[in-house]
């Protein structure tokens, strides 16, 4: 039965996931708002979704490593094994912009995270607030700066203009079904984790951070597919930016989180730090604004390696 609440809590958080995305899309593009904007802001909160209800289920009810372990597990997940699937299918040639704001950005996220937690193992509602603001800024800076770059005009490639009722409908239904599937989720990872007889941590880490990037893969392969790929790589950025900012953030301000099992921090943040700055030189090199099949094969083996170890 847990094996069962595992796939079917992850099921409910992907559907809600698909369809609070396609009403946040919709909405996006009623209001012409630039492609990469929309990839780097609405469908990264969207496909942020999952990790943000099941961090705040998680700590409300009192596992909180479940909550932490889930951002850097999906973070992890989302650089070394979406991206890695992504580039391998379709080389990404990348922008300026990607190490002039969104890489940047990312990093400075990444590292203030670390800093709030590893003075005391507690991100408090105070350094949650501070987290929220910085993305406030974050998304301030992206649409001053990214306001005039419109891709060129094709098929739309995370959805389409909906009607009100059909937007909202998507909306209602998104919300419930990220509701339902999280309420399943928790209690089965953590009915198994006492089944395996291991911590919160290796569950978040592995099968619930794989399960909640799944709405990421599944977004940047409609990129890809619609030969959006500018809006591929944002989203991924974007998506650990919201991650950290606005999943932490928000969900330490309605509940602090302690971290019990210090391996989250010492060894797993640590994983999450060096793949996020490993992506920059790969981006150089061997060729230059540019990841391919090789960058695809590194992150793809690294992550694989990361949840080798995991298990050691």
């Amino acid at each position: 039965m847990d094996y069962l609440g595992i796939i079917l809590g992850l099921f409910f958080l992907v559907k809600g996931g698909d369809w609070l995305m396609r009403s946040a899309v919709s909405l996006s593009l009623n209001l012409n708002i630039s492609k990469i904007v929309i990839g780097m802001t609405v469908v990264s909160f969207a496909t942020s979704a999952p990790e943000l209800i099941v961090s705040i289920k998680a700590a409300s009810q009192g596992y909180p490593d479940l909550a932490f372990g889930n951002i850097i597990g999906s973070n992890i997940a989302n650089l070394g094994l979406v991206m890695g699937i992504v580039i391998l299918i379709s080389p990404i040639k990348v922008t300026s912009s990607f190490y002039k704001i969104d890489w940047p950005m990312m990093t400075f996220a990444s590292l203030i995270f670390y800093f709030f937690i590893v003075n005391d193992n507690i991100l408090s509602q105070f350094e949650g607030g501070l987290m929220f603001v910085f993305l406030i800024v974050f998304l301030i800076v992206i649409l001053f700066f990214k306001k005039n770059t419109i891709s060129h005009q094709v098929d739309e490639p995370m959805g389409e203009a909906l009607g009100n009722s059909k937007t909202v409908l998507y909306l209602t239904l998104g919300g419930f079904f990220l509701w339902l599937g999280s309420e399943i989720l928790i209690k089965a990872a953590v009915d198994l984790a006492t089944e395996w007889g291991v911590g919160e941590r290796i569950i978040s880490i592995s099968v619930v951070s794989i399960g909640t990037s799944i709405p990421e893969l599944s977004a940047s392969l409609i990129a890809i597919y619609n030969k959006e790929k500018a809006i591929s790589i944002g989203n991924l950025i974007g998506s650990n930016i919201f991650n950290i900012l606005a999943v932490m953030g928000i969900t330490s301000l309605i509940h602090p989180i302690e971290v019990t099992d210090l391996d989250l921090i010492n060894k797993d943040f640590l994983w999450m730090l060096f793949i996020s700055f490993l992506i920059l030189p790969l981006v150089f090199f061997p060729i230059k604004m540019r990841l391919g099949a090789i960058e695809g094969l590194i992150l793809i083996g690294i992550y694989i390696f990361f949840l080798f170890q995991m298990f050691q």
